[in-house]
C-alpha cells in the first residue's frame, strides 16, 4: 500500500494540508516529492508552493506526533485484524475530536470500528488509485457516523480538490459494488469460450480506458484475489467462481508488476496480448466447465459488451434499492470520476436508461435461463422495466420497499 499512501499524501500536500503517517518509510516521502515535482515539471503547481507544501509534510514511525492531528487516514492492506489494531491504538492518542478515516475500498466500517468505543468519528475516507490524479472521494458512512464527521470530511475533500460522493456502508460501498460484476463478466465469458483481447478491444471500443482483462494485469492478481474474496463470501448468489487466477499465478504471472500477465509489458511500448496464455485459460475453461455442450458460445460485439456492462446496471440498481446511495446521479457521477466510465455517455445509470430499462431487463433474464443466476435481475430492475420507470427516478416512483435482492 506504500503506493497508494504517497498517492494521497500527494493530494494532501499540493493544498499545503499536513500530512502525518503512522507507516510512511523514507523512501515514501521521496516518491511524494518526486510526484510534487513533477507538478511543477508540468506546470500544474509553481515552485514556491510545492516548497510550501512539502514543508508541512512530516513522517513518522510512533503515534506521538498523533495527540493534536485533526485527522487520521488508514491506508495499509485490506487485513481485518491490521485495520482493527491500527484504529485500537490511535484512538488512545488522538484528541476526541479527531476523524478516524479508513481508505478502505471493501471492508465493512463496523468490522474495521469494532473495537473502538467511539465509533460515531469512524468514517471512509475511500480514494481511487491514484490518488493524486483520480478525483473522486467516496465517503463512506455507518449508521453510527456522525454528521459532523461527514461534514468535516466533505470540507477536506474539497479542500485537496476532490468530488466528494457520501454512501453508505455496505460490502464494496456504492462504486466497487456497483462495478463488481464487471470482472466478473469478463471472467465468465472467457469461459464460454470468448476471447480476452476481443472482450478487452470491445470495452475499449466503448469508451473506458482499459479492457477488464488488462486492468486485472494492472492492479495485480493479489489485489484482485482479497477484492473478489469478500465479494464471494457477501454475495456468492451471484459470483462466478474459476481456476483462473490461481492457474496464472501458478504459472508465474502476476500482470504488469512481473511483466507477464495476459499480456507482455516491456519498458517501452503498449502492452501486447500474449498468446502463451491461452493454454492456462483453456485449462481453466476444462476445469470450469461451463460452456453449454462443451462448445464455445456465438455471439455478437454489442452482446459481449452487453453482457458485461448489464450486470453492472443490475448491481447499481441494487446499490439504489438498497438507500446506499441517495439518488442515481450520485452513481453516475462516481462511475464516470472513480471507475473512468466514459463521460460522454452520461454515467452507468443514465446510459442504462438511454439503452432503456426493459432492453436491460429482457436480455438478463434470457441470459439467467442459459448461463446461470449471475445474470439473474434484480427486483428493482424487474419493476423499473415492467412498469417504464426509467432506473434514475427517485424511490418514490416505485411501489416497492428497499433491501430487496
Amino acid at each position: 500500500m506504500r503506493t497508494l499512501c504517497t498517492a494521497i499524501a500527494c493530494c494532501k500536500t499540493k493544498t499545503g494540508v499536513i500530512l502525518i503517517s503512522h507507516h510512511c518509510f523514507l523512501d515514501s516521502l521521496f516518491l511524494v516529492a518526486a510526484n510534487v515535482r513533477s507538478l511543477v515539471t508540468r506546470g500544474k503547481l509553481t515552485q514556491d508552493k510545492a516548497n510550501k507544501a512539502l514543508s508541512v509534510l512530516k513522517g513518522t514511525l510512533d503515534y506521538s506526533d498523533f495527540k493534536d492531528v485533526d485527522m487520521v487516514i488508514e491506508a495499509v492492506i485490506e487485513n481485518i485484524p491490521l485495520k482493527q489494531k491500527i484504529f485500537s491504538e490511535i484512538e488512545k492518542v488522538c484528541p476526541p475530536h479527531c476523524i478516524l478515516a479508513t481508505n478502505t475500498s471493501t471492508i465493512d466500517l463496523n468490522l474495521i470500528g469494532e473495537k473502538n468505543s467511539s465509533q460515531d468519528r469512524i468514517i471512509g475516507a475511500h480514494f481511487f488509485s491514484p490518488a493524486h490524479v483520480m478525483p473522486l472521494l467516496e465517503i463512506v458512512r455507518s449508521d453510527k457516523t456522525s454528521a459532523q464527521a461527514i461534514l468535516d470530511l466533505i470540507t477536506v475533500g474539497k479542500s485537496i480538490k476532490k468530488v466528494p460522493v457520501v454512501v453508505g456502508n455496505c460490502t464494496g460501498f456504492a462504486v466497487n459494488r456497483t462495478f463488481f460484476p464487471y470482472s466478473q463478466g469478463a471472467h465468465l465469458l472467457v469461459h464460454l469460450g470468448v476471447d480476452p483481447f476481443r472482450i478487452d478491444r470491445l470495452i475499449s471500443g466503448f469508451g473506458l480506458p482499459m479492457g477488464p482483462f488488462q486492468l486485472q494485469d494492472l492492479a495485480g492478481y493479489g489485489v484482485f484475489v482479497a477484492v473478489w474474496k469478500e465479494f464471494a463470501d457477501a454475495f456468492p448468489d451471484r459470483v462466478f467462481q474459476s481456476s483462473l487466477i490461481d492457474l496464472l499465478i501458478k504459472n508465474g504471472r502476476n500482470g504488469k508488476n512481473n511483466g507477464r500477465g495476459y499480456y507482455m509489458y516491456e519498458k517501452a511500448g503498449k502492452p501486447r496480448p500474449d498468446p502463451s496464455v491461452l493454454p492456462i485459460i483453456e485449462e481453466s475453461r476444462r476445469l470450469t466447465n461451463v460452456m453449454p455442450n462443451g462448445k464455445p458460445i456465438n455471439v455478437t460485439d454489442q452482446e459481449i459488451v452487453e453482457m458485461i456492462l448489464f450486470p453492472v446496471v443490475n448491481e447499481a440498481c441494487r446499490v439504489l434499492d438498497e438507500g446506499v446511495v441517495v439518488q442515481a446521479s450520485d452513481l453516475d457521477i462516481a462511475s464516470v470520476l472513480g471507475m473512468s466510465f466514459p463521460s460522454y455517455r452520461g454515467g452507468i445509470v443514465f446510459w442504462a436508461d438511454l439503452v432503456g430499462p426493459k432492453h436491460v431487463y429482457s436480455s438478463l433474464k434470457k441470459w439467467s435461463q442459459a448461463y446461470g443466476d449471475f445474470f439473474k435481475p434484480s427486483k428493482y430492475l424487474e419493476e423499473r422495466a415492467t412498469k417504464g420507470i426509467p432506473l434514475s427516478a427517485p424511490a418514490s416512483s416505485s411501489l416497492g420497499s428497499r433491501s430487496r435482492m
